[in-house]
This record gives structure tokens, C-alpha cells and sequence, in this order.
């Protein structure tokens, strides 16, 4: 049977429907940077989807190929996922969605080192006839986290934010967003399958102790 992360790490993929601290490990994704509004019809956002999982299926497809990656095992390729941020804005103003900054990633299994990022990377170029550079191999440490399940529409993710806000104040935590550490989201349902109100997806927001210094 494949290998399932959302199954087989549930702390990070399956949180509960209420704010949570998590401690997430490093991480490694494939990744594309860009901006703008992720709804625009065939704007950048969608494009940068299109090469990301053109690259995860390389990798997970290798198998049946003559290029064989050392330590493979069979996986579901990981959710989408997304860092999103605002230049001047703390937080997200989701009223504003032309001048989103971000990351859209997908996770990668450990045995795929940056050689053979790289050789995935030129593979898909070669089947596919597409230009893929603007796909990265990207490192990400959170560390210590706050995170939620929302479940509902993407425009209805501040009520979620607050609970995590109110929660973080209950229990001596506050928010460390930061340029390095970002408003996170993990996409688990088909926004062309499912209903808006029944949609899923993981917030999670960088935390430290109330009076922290971050190092």
C-alpha cells in the first residue's frame, strides 16, 4: 500500500477543528514563488500549480522508469500547500487578494536529495516540452506552530485566524510572522469536487512564548 502522509503524520495534515500548538519539523518542498490573486483565470497562481505537481508526478512516476532514485517507496503525492503573505501587512487582508506574495508548495518525500530534484526538474521538461525552472528544491523550518482545521470557504478563514488569535492569548503564545516565517495553508479538498462549505483546509501560524525573543 502507498505510503499516505496525511495518514501517517495526522498532527500535521488532520489537526482538529480548534487551534492547537504543534512543533513541525524541517521539510522539504518542491516550490514556486510568484504573486498576485490566486483566483484569476489563468493567472499565475494556477500556472505555478500546473509545474508543481508536473515535478511531484515525475518523481512518484520514476518508479516505472530507467531512472531509479535510491530509497524510493511508493506514496501518494502530499496536499498542495501555501505560504501567503503581504508586503506591509501583518497578517492577511483578504480583501486584497492582487497583492498576495507566495510559495505554493508540495511536499517531498525525504529520499529525493536536491540531484535528483534537479534531474525530476529536467525530466519534466524534457516529457512535458514545458519550461519548469521557476520550480525550486526549498528547505523550510517552522518549528513551533498554532494550527486549525477551517472548514468552509477560503474568504471565511479570519473567523478561524481569531479562534487561533484568542487561543494563542488563553495560553501564553503569540504570533511570530515574520519574512521568514509565513501564514501557512494546506489545501485537502478538490475546490472543483467539493462544496464551499464542506471545504478543508489547514491554518497554521508561526508561534513563540508571550515575551519571546525569536532567535
Amino acid at each position: 500500500m502507498a505510503f499516505d502522509y496525511k495518514k501517517e503524520y495526522k498532527e500535521f495534515y488532520l489537526p482538529k477543528a480548534k487551534p492547537e500548538i504543534v512543533d513541525v519539523p524541517v521539510m522539504n518542498y518542491a516550490a514556486v514563488r510568484g504573486s498576485g490573486d490566486p483566483n484569476e483565470e489563468d493567472g499565475e497562481y494556477k500556472q505555478a500549480i500546473g509545474l508543481l505537481y508536473g515535478v511531484a508526478y515525475t518523481i512518484k512516476m520514476s518508479k516505472k522508469g530507467s531512472h531509479q532514485i535510491d530509497g524510493y517507496f511508493d506514496y501518494v503525492v502530499p496536499p498542495l500547500e501555501g505560504f501567503w503573505w503581504q508586503d506591509g501587512i501583518e497578517g492577511v487582508d483578504y480583501g486584497n487578494k492582487g497583492s498576495f506574495q507566495w510559495i505554493s508548495v508540495i511536499r517531498l518525500p525525504d529520499f529525493v536529495t536536491e540531484e535528483e530534484f534537479d534531474w525530476a526538474v529536467k525530466e519534466a521538461e524534457l516529457k512535458k516540452k514545458q519550461d519548469f525552472s521557476r520550480v525550486e528544491f526549498l528547505t523550510v523550518d517552522e518549528g513551533l506552530c498554532v494550527q486549525c482545521m477551517h472548514i468552509g470557504p477560503y474568504d471565511d478563514e479570519p473567523e478561524t485566524v481569531a479562534k487561533m488569535d484568542r487561543y494563542l492569548e488563553e495560553n501564553g503564545y503569540e504570533n511570530d510572522l515574520t519574512d521568514e516565517r509565513r501564514h501557512h495553508e494546506i489545501y485537502l479538498s478538490d475546490v472543483r469536487k467539493t462544496a464551499p462549505e464542506k471545504m478543508k483546509t489547514v491554518i497554521r501560524h508561526p508561534v513563540k512564548k508571550l515575551g519571546q525573543k525569536h532567535e
